[in-house]
């Protein structure tokens, strides 16, 4: 076997095993130890994360950030790894920041010189646009971690109407209309909430082990929010034309509350509570002739309110002038 095979295999080998020893791979390869600690040491070289351990029962194992086998990409597929990559540039905070700027600066140059200049040609073709953000959320890592291992987290939120203390077990986080937000179960409201990560101002791990709680533990493809009305809340049901759905598709908020028909009309329906009854009716004001509420009448009373409050206003602007 030639040495250059040799090393090839040998990283393959090693970025499969945890903990090795120089006789094992020794007696895998047919050669000697010496000439497994030159390749070792070259691999190192290379980049390839190893750690040695002295002792009786010392040997070799990889580092946590054990690094991935060559593969073989096509040009197109060069391509749409590259802008997938490079359309993340437009946020502001990435759960994965660092390491993303990394991938793609060794992928861009590590590739031919004729499939970089492609790619250079349709930067200015071709473009995944998010709208400009100022927001900043530095605890994506922290809250994505504790979705995939469904940990508890203390979290400081800052709302549209008070800065609370929550206890929210994350299920997954995304990216939309160039802001994150976190889908969670709220221990205080004992339902999924939507939370919007840049409202976060502290996150820190819960010393608690995640607690039990009615129900299945939902997943990423967790649907519909079935809460139960309390007195500090209220149930809703409003009727949705098709250019109401298209516009409460744009509110992350709304996911768990809505449906949709064949016919491209649908509904809201769920619970909401009464503190946030002056927000959902200022957003049912802006949708106008496209939403109809069929329950509730507290959200119907301030939005009548609101009206009301709106008219005395622009009549007084009136009389001024």
């Amino acid at each position: 076997m030639s040495k250059s095979k040799r090393l090839l295999e040998l990283m393959l080998t090693v970025n499969q095993k945890r903990i090795f020893t120089v006789g094992e791979l020794a007696g895998e390869f047919g050669v000697s130890k010496r000439t497994i600690l030159r390749d070792l040491q070259e691999l190192s070289e290379l980049g390839v994360p190893l750690y040695s351990e002295v002792g009786p029962q010392g040997g070799y194992r990889m580092l946590k950030d054990r690094i991935l086998p060559p593969i073989a990409f096509t040009v197109e597929e060069s391509v749409a790894i590259f802008f997938a990559v490079h359309a993340l540039r437009h946020y502001n905070s990435l759960p994965f920041e660092s390491e993303t700027v990394s991938a793609l600066g060794k992928f861009y140059n590590f590739m031919p010189q004729d499939t970089r200049d492609h790619i250079d040609q349709m930067k200015n073709r071709v473009d995944f646009i998010t709208p400009k953000r100022t927001a900043h959320a530095p605890y994506l890592t922290l809250i994505l971690d504790a979705a995939i291992y469904q940990k508890i987290l203390c979290v400081e939120y800052d709302s549209q109407t008070q800065c609370s203390i929550r206890e929210i077990q994350p299920l997954r986080i995304y990216a939309r209309s160039g802001l994150w937000y976190c889908l969670a179960y709220c221990y205080e409201k004992q339902s999924n909430r939507v939370f919007r990560c840049d409202k976060m101002k502290s996150v820190t791990l819960s010393p608690v082990k995640p607690k039990q709680r009615s129900g299945t533990f939902p997943s990423i493809k967790s649907d519909k929010d079935n809460s139960t009305p309390n007195v500090d809340s209220v149930s809703i049901r409003a009727e949705l034309t098709s250019r109401g759905i298209e516009r409460c598709e744009a509110e992350p908020w709304l996911e768990p509350q809505l449906y949709i028909r064949e016919d491209q009309t649908g509904w809201l329906e769920g619970v909401i509570q009464k503190k946030d009854l002056p927000y959902f009716a200022q957003f049912f004001i802006g949708l106008g002739e496209d939403v109809r509420i069929i329950e509730s009448s507290e959200l119907e009373k301030v939005i009548r309110l609101r009206l009301a409050e709106l008219v005395i206003k622009y009549n007084k602007d009136i009389s001024a002038e």
